[in-house]
């Protein structure tokens, strides 16, 4: 059985959304983050040496990078759904936006949590990150406009792997800046497989 090493208030959530997307048996191995350092248990350095979250064990595999994972999981078990055909101009748009999420996008996202944290010590960096911040959300924003999904007209892993971006944005900008992004979160949410994971397993 697949097997997925889950950190809690991570990006491993995606994972069990997309095997339940999927229709995947699946088991979930749970940690916890150390309350005062928010850092991963050591725990998980028995599954990867990185001792991140998600990883996911298969066929004798271990996997690593929640986008890797998720073209794993697509090209393993998706049977022709949940990415273009290979070649197409959708497929391109597809495998953009699968490496946007966290090639570009989480940075800034990342960089506001953590340099936040920094209280006056980290002012001067405050400008440029909310200059980056809305350059990628306005990209997203823009790239959703008229369109239900990312690529083509049906959910694929490329929104998946970005939904953990969009939600953020959502949360720490509110609805009202970027329209076509929330009303995308509210889509992504609604499908019965992410509502399915979330009672499972709190997504």
């Amino acid at each position: 059985m697949i097997e997925i090493h889950h950190l809690n208030e991570s990006r491993s959530r995606r994972i069990t959304w997309m095997l339940e997307e999927l229709g995947q048996p699946y088991e979930v191995i749970r940690y916890e983050r150390d309350p005062k350092t928010r850092l991963a248990p050591p725990e998980l350095l028995q599954i990867h040496p990185l001792g991140k979250a998600p990883v996911l064990r298969d066929n004798g595999q271990v996997f690593i990078e929640s986008g890797a994972i998720i073209e794993y999981l697509v090209r393993e078990y998706g049977q022709g759904r949940f990415a273009p055909a290979v070649g197409s101009a959708d497929y391109n748009r597809y495998i953009q936006f699968l490496h946007y999420a966290e090639g570009s996008a989480m940075l800034p996202l990342m960089l506001k949590l953590y340099v936040g944290r920094l209280g006056e010590a980290g002012a001067p960096l405050q400008p440029r990150i909310e200059s980056e911040l809305s350059n990628h959300l306005g990209f997203l924003n823009r790239s959703l406009q008229g369109r239900d999904y990312l690529v083509g007209d049906e959910l694929s892993g490329a929104d998946v792997q970005i939904s953990f971006v969009a939600q953020m944005a959502i949360r720490g900008n509110g609805r009202e800046a970027f329209p076509h992004l929330a009303r995308y979160v509210e889509r992504l949410e609604a499908r019965p497989a992410y509502q399915l994971a979330a009672t499972k397993h709190g997504i």
